[in-house]
């Protein structure tokens, strides 16, 4: 599968912006940590593009997320690989791979890093830094929905938070302009 063919797929399966967004955003951070541990950028960034194409199909079925992606990506010449991924980034399978520990930990940090871009005045993500995030992240209340501990997790791949939150930064400022921000 191509990036394009997945881009068709995820427009033809999603249809909340925002969330279109969430995988745009995902899949750069993806990308960004395949080049920092040389692999392949290809099969990280289309995990980080697919892992959430079932969440509105599955937004009353939780237990079910991932479960009917890897169901639809059947018919797609995809790596196994990149299944394991995607399952892994909703604990329904084990984290094995550096690329299974990787979705579980980007998929939260976008949020997080969202949220403080959208807290700055001019709601850029060109304005923000790490230890702007770094500062926010130590808030409870800031941005509840990005799980500090799987955040955190990017210690299993030894990388500091502070590492992992400059590296997907890093990430979805090269995409500014398609997320908006």
């Amino acid at each position: 599968m191509t990036r394009e063919q997945a881009l068709v797929l995820v427009n033809e399966k999603m249809s909340n912006k925002n969330l279109i967004k969430h995988v745009l955003a995902v899949e750069a951070v993806m990308r960004e940590l395949a080049n920092h541990f040389d692999e392949s950028q290809e099969m990280w960034g289309l995990a980080g593009l697919l892992h959430d194409l079932d969440y509105e199909s599955t937004a009353n079925t939780p237990e079910q997320h991932t479960l009917l992606t890897t169901e639809w990506l059947k018919a797609y010449d995809l790596d196994s690989d990149i299944l394991h991924a995607i399952k892994c980034h909703n604990n329904l399978a084990e984290r094995k791979t550096l690329m299974d520990k990787a979705i579980y930990a980007a998929d939260p940090v976008t949020g997080l890093i969202v949220a403080a871009a959208l807290m700055h005045p001019d709601k850029k993500l060109e304005s923000i830094d790490p230890d702007f995030i770094l500062r926010r992240f130590k808030v409870k209340s800031f941005a509840r929905g990005a799980n500090r501990d799987q955040i955190k997790s990017c210690q299993e791949m030894e990388l500091s938070l502070k590492e992992f939150i400059s590296i997907s930064l890093t990430a979805m400022q090269r995409i500014d302009h398609e997320l908006g921000l």
